[in-house]
């Protein structure tokens, strides 16, 4: 536990750039926190750099309850007044002073629309903000803390020689939001095509930024999970990501991110910058690694959509036209579909010239 001054009232808001310059100004000073909660202790090991939301997620990890379902109480400071980009470095807790935790397990229901546990808003951050993020001290040692925190767990061995293609679910995969019966009404159309096609050239593993227990439902109801045609190297949930801070002075916004680093940690043999690309609807999720992720169209309103959606099909042929490529890191992924048109371009020339020499 952190020393600190008792406090007799809710502490004053802190300002942004403080907790920033507080981050970057000393090395952090692990923390071990205790959550009591009904009638048990769950100890969880941070550091004073971590934010209240990074705090949440840790006791998420040994509980099961999702941190939009934690209330958290501790003696003489407010911690549910807090916002969740506050470092725990300036919140009083005191030495063997327990944090007690009220929250349920909720049963997760799949088609359920008012209990997803979507944990992001919907916004984007500019493309100026990005290098300023991945490159701060105090978000690499996140990472690295994260990498060594969070143990992916292999559902089929990663194949040498093969590379990486990380994907969301919810708007790249699934229309989560559309009201359905079936989950497959909600399945973005051609999936299994798309899946079948890119497990010859990579692996593929799935990450989202709900809970485990979510993904692995989703997965298992859209028939992803022990398809015959392809297999899935592994699942991550939102215990995996890390939170920064946007740079924009005139209005900085705290958000979760899903650094590719934590895979590459720890598959080291197989995945690295050069061969891993991730499709994700939304820019900031691989703020930490800009140039291996393509912003993929979000699939909504399935019952109007799904007759003319061919984006996958699209991204289909993109995997496989850069394949064989070296390193994934060179490639500007915004401009993918002019890519994939000037590649089928030269196959026509190519056939032309063919039929010209005959």
């Amino acid at each position: 536990m952190a020393d600190a001054a008792s406090s007799s009232a809710a502490a004053p808001p802190l300002d942004p750039e403080a907790i920033a310059a507080v981050a970057e100004a000393a090395p952090p000073e692990e923390m071990m926190l205790v959550a009591k909660w009904k009638g048990k202790d769950y100890t969880v090991r941070v550091v004073g750099d971590d934010t209240l939301g990074e705090l949440k997620r840790r006791i998420c990890e040994v509980t099961g309850v999702l941190p939009k379902r934690q209330k958290l109480l501790y003696p003489k400071v407010r911690l549910n007044e807090f916002e969740d980009s506050v470092l725990l470095s300036s919140i009083p807790f005191k030495p063997n002073v327990k944090i007690q935790m009220v929250g349920t397990v909720e049963d997760e229901i799949f088609v359920d629309q008012e209990d997803d546990p979507e944990i992001l808003n919907d916004y984007d951050i500019g493309q100026n903000e990005v290098t300023a993020i991945k490159d701060k001290d105090v978000y690499k040692q996140k990472l690295k803390r994260r990498a060594s925190q969070y143990k992916i767990k292999l559902l089929n061995p990663c194949r040498k020689g093969k590379k990486l293609l990380v994907l969301d679910i919810d708007y790249t995969l699934f229309d989560h939001r559309s009201a359905a019966e079936n989950p497959n009404e909600l399945m973005r159309p051609y999936l299994h095509e798309f899946l079948s096609a890119a497990y010859s050239e990579y692996d593929i593993m799935i990450w989202s930024a709900t809970s485990m227990k979510w993904v692995e439902r989703k997965m298992d109801q859209l028939g992803v999970l022990g398809n015959p045609n392809y297999k899935i190297t592994a699942l991550m949930d939102h215990l995996a990501m890390i939170t920064v801070q946007s740079e924009n002075q005139s209005e900085k916004k705290t958000f979760d991110c899903k650094p590719l680093g934590v895979i590459w940690a720890q598959f080291p043999e197989y995945y690295n910058e050069t061969n891993t690309i991730m499709f994700d609807d939304l820019r900031r999720n691989f703020v930490m690694n800009p140039q291996n992720g393509l912003v993929i169209q979000p699939y909504k309103r399935t019952h109007t959509n799904r007759s003319t959606d061919q984006e996958l099909v699209k991204l289909t042929q993109y995997l496989l036209a850069i394949a064989d490529l070296e390193d994934f890191s060179k490639l500007d992924h915004s401009a993918w579909e002019s890519f994939t048109e000037e590649n089928a371009k030269r196959r026509r020339h190519s056939v032309l010239q063919v039929l010209m020499g005959m």
